[in-house]
Order: structure tokens, then sequence, then C-alpha cells
């Protein structure tokens, strides 16, 4: 497996949890001065999400035959559903603070790239 594969597989274990902490803020949970307001769609994506990344970098980082593919698709669904995120603060009036609008920017770029990383090493290879 290439260098470049095995950093998105331990960045994809560093998302993981973000995601998995924006699942419970997103429940409702508060942790330490951060909080939002419950929004059962978002916990669901996000939990979605922070699982894909977990099994991703799991997969890269052990050497499964299914990682390249399976850190691209993890990529591209996670970036779908920060899109998705950005689509759904954008349209309920009052939904888009400082902190959710900094995530989502922060994950889409960076889910961007590691996609486009990911997917220029699987060209590049062949």
């Amino acid at each position: 497996m290439d260098r470049l594969t095995k950093t998105l597989g331990w960045l994809s274990l560093l998302y993981a949890p973000a995601f998995l902490a924006g699942a419970l803020l997103h429940a409702g949970v508060r942790l330490g001065p951060l909080s939002t307001p419950p929004v059962p769609p978002a916990v669901v994506v996000e939990t979605l999400c922070g699982l894909a990344m977990l099994a991703a970098g799991y997969g890269v980082l052990t050497g499964r035959p299914w990682a390249r593919e399976g850190v691209a698709y993890a990529h591209a669904g996670t970036l779908a559903g920060v899109l998705l995120g950005i689509v759904a603060t954008a349209l309920v009036p009052g939904s888009d603070t400082p902190l959710t609008s900094w995530y989502h920017s922060v994950m889409a770029a960076a889910l961007a790239l590691g996609l486009g990383v990911v997917l220029y090493s699987s060209r590049a290879r062949r």
C-alpha cells in the first residue's frame, strides 16, 4: 500500500471521532463548551460518516484487499453527507452557527482533498 493511502487511513481515523462527536452534539449532548440544538437526522448522518471513516482507516491500516476502494467510498460518501449538512443548514433559518459553518467547511475541504488524493493515487498506480 502506498504512502498516500496509508496517510488517508490515518486521517480517516482522525476524522471519525470528529463525526461521532458531531453525532453526540446533534443528539443534544453537551461536550464541554460546545452544544447544538438536537437534530435527529444529523445524528444518523454523522454516525454513518464516523463509522465509514473508522472502517476505511481500519481497512487501510490492516492491509485489507478492499482498503483502497473502501477509503475512496468512505471519503465520497462522507463528503456527500457533509454537503447535505451544508444544504440543510442553509435551508433552515437560524441553524447555521459559526461552529457548524466552520466544521462543515473544514471537513468538506479535507474530504474533497482526500478523495482527490485517493483517486489520483489509484490512477497513477496503473
